[in-house]
């Protein structure tokens, strides 16, 4: 099936303007969202709860700040953007009972949409338009006039207008001008899910954290163990970015690929284990356990985090970071150091 990118070039932009865009939520990719819209002439305003820390920092930027029913009531775009386990509250206690007929509900995850914690009657449309990068770097790169691509869905569809909108929605955030590849929901949340399970987050950490004590447990400095296993990982990925795989493997020795070719470290039994994960993901199990422990109080996320919130190579991560003139200095290192712990140590009291 041939894929299908949209680009600026193929958007009526008119469309959003006459709309009253609600933005719920302040976090990575509201502030985002937000600023971006605001700054492509859309009228904005954020939703969120009553004492938000973030209130302040939003109306600084520019933008209208009111709680949450206030935005639901005076929008007809809604934009959800609070963490996929808040989600379901946030949408039955601020926004159902303000959603009036043909109001428009976004998404920039298909979680909750797709397994069905949120269902919002079938006439209302449903779209969603999701960064292929954090918040910060959406801002970032629209500020400078480029843009992050973004995968684009819509789920519902009643009045043959929504897939118009949504792309003029992407466009006032930038992403067309990267280009916008079309999805589904289904497809979107499952291969999200996936690729943070088993490669990015499951599968990056864990592989470089077991080299580190692979090293070290045979002897090897440390500090030697972190550059080799971690540290490099960063050139790698960005010659990959710029090239691909092949890029990424002809700038390396011929020592470094034939030891590529040759590796038996990631077999067959692991793409077995990666099945396994992707059937939890398709059959709903893994957002259930999820999501039932989020209503519990987090209390599995919480002893998880804490357990892998400081692995080995950690211990002289901070000391060799602070060496390159991109992370400015020890201080600036030590300080998110002690501001990601003190995240952690804040959690396990909640």
């Amino acid at each position: 099936m041939a894929v299908t990118i949209y680009y600026e070039e193929d958007v009526n932009p008119k469309i959003i303007q006459g709309k009253k865009i609600a933005i719920i939520g302040y976090g990575s990719q509201g502030h985002a969202h937000a600023l971006n819209l605001m700054d492509s002439g859309c009228d904005v305003r954020v939703g969120l709860r009553e004492g938000s820390k973030s209130a302040e920092k939003a109306r600084e930027a520019g933008l209208k700040v009111v709680d949450m029913d206030t935005a639901a009531e005076e929008a007809d775009l809604i934009m959800i953007l609070t963490p996929d386990e808040t989600q379901p509250k946030v949408y039955e206690e601020h926004i159902k009972d303000h959603l009036k007929a043909g109001d428009t509900l976004a998404f920039a995850h298909g979680f909750n949409i797709h397994y069905g914690y949120i269902k919002p009657s079938e006439d209302h449309p449903v779209f969603m338009v999701a960064p292929k990068g954090p918040g910060h770097i959406v801002r970032r790169e629209y500020a400078a006039g480029r843009g992050v691509p973004v995968v684009v869905a819509v789920e519902q569809d009643p009045d043959g207008k929504t897939w118009p909108l949504c792309l003029a929605y992407a466009k006032a955030l930038g992403a067309l001008r990267a280009g916008a590849i079309k999805t589904t929901f289904t497809e979107e949340t499952e291969t999200d899910l996936f690729g943070e399970q088993d490669v990015l987050m499951g599968g990056i950490n864990h592989l470089c954290d077991l080299g580190f004590d692979v090293l070290t447990e045979a002897g090897y400095q440390p500090e030697i163990a972190y550059f080799e296993v971690f540290h490099e990982l960063k050139m790698l990925v960005d010659l990959a970015n710029e090239g691909g795989l092949n890029k990424a493997r002809w700038s390396c020795s011929d020592t470094a690929q034939y030891g590529d070719y040759t590796s038996t470290v990631i077999t067959d039994e692991t793409k077995k284990r990666m099945q396994y994960q992707l059937k939890r993901i398709q059959d709903g199990s893994f957002a259930k356990e999820f999501m039932d422990d989020q209503a519990a109080g987090a209390p599995k996320f919480k002893e998880l985090q804490e357990k892998f919130s400081h692995p080995h190579l950690e211990t002289v991560g901070p000391k060799l970071r602070a060496m390159f003139s991109w992370n400015n200095g020890p201080a600036k290192d030590q300080d998110e150091a002690e501001s990601f712990n003190g995240k952690i140590a804040r959690t396990q009291v909640q």
